[in-house]
């Protein structure tokens, strides 16, 4: 599986009509929603802005795409289609219209939404997705250094911290080292 790191765009021009393909990463339904609604803001005049998503949750994958008032199949399907087939996760992509006079035809729709989308995950950068694990610890202040360089060492990174009589932690590690660093600083695994 794959997912990509950073918001990517390209545009293209099919018969007058400017299709503009956007893809970000999304943790959640919520992040999903919230980038949509960005885009809703930041093209009021756009004809359509049809999407897809695929989610990680701890009960499955998530999905839903949406054809955003083209014929039905037409727009949303062929970009859910392209997120499935390259495996990519924790993503969302939106392919924006601007009409632009010429009918393009349910084929034709169906071609320029998911050439866009195509070509929106062609060119962004993908990365390996990795599952991650959300661990507590509480450690003593003399820990703090040794357990900051396990951290950077092993691609894990501070969700939260409080500092009391001991240090509060939860942290968020690469599936791979949970049993190690749960062993090493006597933490625990959080749901």
């Amino acid at each position: 599986m794959h997912c990509v790191k950073t918001k990517h765009v390209v545009e293209e021009l099919i018969k007058k009509s400017r299709f503009i393909g956007v893809i970000f990463p999304s943790a959640n339904e919520r992040s999903a929603l919230e980038h949509l609604q960005a885009l809703t803001l930041e093209h009021p005049h756009a004809t359509h802005i049809a999407f897809a998503w695929r989610i990680q949750t701890p009960h499955g994958i998530v999905y839903r795409f949406h054809d955003a008032g083209e014929p039905s199949g037409t727009a949303g399907k062929p970009i859910f289609q392209h997120l499935e087939g390259k495996n990519l996760i924790n993503v969302t992509l939106a392919v924006i219209r601007y009409f632009g006079g010429i009918k393009l035809g349910a084929g034709g729709l169906t071609r320029a939404y998911s050439n866009t989308a195509g070509l929106v995950i062609e060119t962004a950068e993908l990365a390996e997705y990795v599952v991650l694990d959300r661990l507590l610890f509480t450690l003593d202040y003399a820990q703090m250094q040794e357990f900051e360089y396990y951290l950077k060492k092993h691609s894990g990174v501070i969700i939260e911290q409080l500092f009391e009589q001991q240090i509060k932690l939860i942290i968020e590690i690469p599936r791979l080292e949970t049993q190690n660093v749960l062993q090493r600083f006597n933490g625990q695994l959080l749901a």
